[in-house]
């Protein structure tokens, strides 16, 4: 709501990441009621300290605190803070939310989290010989590399077509495929380590930890990393929608 020379802004906002790191936060706010909702939304930058601002922590099921749910009590913002103009701002949350997406395909994270795959596959031994060589296994982890493969050229295809312009509805799709394809791999690693990696002990991880791991040293993070890797497909939007 404008009031003056500022916006006052009340409300809140859930699973905001590293908040609690954070000097500043861009919102998007309701300014208008007028016209259809996406045109009555604005775009903010609120600098963190300012009062009315809580940062509430949110811990993961993993144990972590990376994300936040904020709350604005009669939160002051500068006019001069408005990003574009006034009630454009889910405009221009759709080209940000295009670029997430792009991202969001995880080619580089998906190749090191297949390396990490194979090398555990190689190590770890079933029926008397190691994982890697069952043909099931080596059958399902190639079909990821291919998959891993195919969002790798879209994305190349993506972004000559582009030609330095703001990605389109493809982004989506490389969304999409991308997160499915990174659960796949921490449910196939989680697999290959059999019950080394059932133990959901965070605190293994933490420094000054004594205690030797229950089995392999790799095996500790992975139930972790498996939990973790549920919210993937949740990033700039469901898969689901």
């Amino acid at each position: 709501m404008r009031d003056g020379d500022d916006y006052l802004v009340n409300g809140t906002k859930m699973w905001t990441t590293w908040a609690q790191y954070a000097d500043w936060i861009f919102c998007l706010v309701r300014t208008s009621t007028e016209d259809k909702k996406q045109a009555g939304i604005s775009f903010l930058l609120i600098g963190m300290k300012t009062p009315g601002i809580t940062v509430r922590p949110v811990i993961t099921i993993v144990g972590g605190h990376e994300v936040n749910q904020m709350f604005f009590e009669d939160v002051r913002v500068p006019a001069e803070n408005l990003v574009g103009e006034e009630n454009q701002g889910w405009t221009y949350a759709k080209v940000l939310l295009g670029h997430e997406r792009f991202m969001s395909g995880g080619v580089a994270n998906a190749k090191r989290a297949l390396e990490k795959l194979k090398k555990i596959a190689a190590n770890e031994q079933s029926c008397g010989r190691p994982l890697i060589e069952h043909s099931r296994f080596r059958e399902r982890m190639a079909e990821v590399e291919a998959e891993i493969m195919a969002i790798e050229y879209s994305t190349l295809r993506f972004i000559a077509a582009a030609k330095g312009d703001h990605p389109g509805s493809e982004a989506s799709l490389l969304k999409l495929r991308g997160s499915q394809v990174l659960q796949r791999l921490s449910e196939l690693t989680f697999e290959a380590a059999g019950h080394y990696a059932f133990p959901h002990m965070t605190e293994v991880l933490t420094e000054g930890w004594n205690e030797p791991p229950i089995g392999p040293d790799y095996a500790a993070p992975l139930a972790s990393n498996y939990f973790n890797d549920r919210k993937v497909s949740i990033y700039s939007g469901s898969n689901e929608i």
